[in-house]
């Protein structure tokens, strides 16, 4: 009669099948480190061409005329926004002064002598925000020209990663449940990120309220990315669940027994696409990263699944005898 593996517990995994054969030793590193998928994907996209060939070639010609908009945007509202901005954060009454952690000259130009929590910095915080400002206004330009074409790219490279895998259409198996005891998930919670994913709500939240935050200098894109985190690692295994055809509950458990695996993983991959720019083709790399970490997940899903039928099948015939 077969034996099931021991039962180990630990901090952050209740399951009793972290002891894997040799072959998946590989796989289980990685799975420790979420955010290294981050990484990989953006090394394979700027290096693979069969991948950021066909994406250039699909987004070239929005992000040509984007980049041309975004020009003449700059020029056209940089000086004007870096005066508002700097009348708003040197006013003591204004709500978004920072004066309580920066000391302001008063001839401050572009290299200045203000200080921020005690150091000195090469330009002036205005310039800062401004900057931060425009870049995120042009990425938001960029964004409108090739808004469709990118959808698409991101869809193309999710199922070119998985192809280069080797595996087809059954490698996706059926939700498997791996701990022991699983975690008792909150329903009100999912309804309610339902709720924040509407257009309105998510466009309020992330103009209104992160965009400001993000403009803090220097930590608030850190902040930013902490709150985006575990909603970016989510919508980016969207394919994953849809793939194993996993329900809303059975979606909320996965994410719940990992979810500092998902909060590290969104907090890099939410960090990269809030670059002003650049951040766009991290929205397509970061694609390609959740991919291969999915596919790692599957094959541990996998491993989980045989034992189960090998302690089913053991149990039967203990008991036939």
């Amino acid at each position: 009669m077969p034996e099931e593996p021991v039962l180990e517990h630990s901090a952050s995994h209740l399951s009793k099948y972290d002891e894997v054969p040799q072959e998946l030793h590989r796989a289980m590193l990685r799975l420790n480190f979420p955010s290294s998928y981050v990484v990989v994907g953006a090394y394979r996209l700027f290096t693979d061409k069969s991948l950021y060939a066909p994406a250039w070639d699909k987004c070239r010609n929005g992000a040509r005329r984007g980049l041309i908009c975004g020009f003449a945007w700059i020029c056209a509202s940089y000086s004007i926004q870096r005066r508002i901005i700097k009348a708003a954060i040197t006013n003591p009454s204004s709500i978004f002064s920072m004066r309580y952690i920066t000391r302001f000259e008063e001839t401050a130009g572009d290299l200045s002598h203000e200080t921020f929590l005690g150091f000195k910095l090469p330009f002036s915080i205005s310039t800062y925000v401004a900057i931060l400002l425009v870049g995120s206004q042009v990425t938001g330009i960029i964004s409108f020209f090739v808004a469709r074409n990118i959808r698409v790219v991101r869809r193309r490279v999710w199922d070119q990663t998985v192809a280069s895998r080797g595996k087809g259409p059954n490698f996706w198996q059926p939700y498997v449940e791996e701990w022991d005891s699983p975690p008792v998930v909150n329903e009100r919670w999912g309804r309610l990120d339902k709720i924040f994913r509407i257009w309105f709500w998510r466009m309020l939240v992330q103009k209104v309220i992160l965009l400001p935050l993000s403009l803090y200098p220097f930590v608030g894109t850190f902040i930013t990315a902490a709150f985006k985190g575990l909603s970016t690692a989510q919508d980016l295994h969207k394919p994953y669940f849809a793939t194993k055809k996993m329900t809303a509950h059975q979606e909320a458990v996965f994410i719940e027994e990992r979810k500092w695996d998902y909060r590290t993983f969104g907090f890099v991959a939410a960090l990269l696409e809030g670059l002003p720019i650049v951040g766009l083709v991290f929205t397509v790399s970061n694609r390609i990263g959740a991919a291969m970490w999915a596919h790692d997940l599957e094959k541990r899903q996998h491993y989980v699944a045989a034992q189960r039928r090998t302690s089913v099948v053991g149990r039967s015939e203990a008991v036939q005898t």
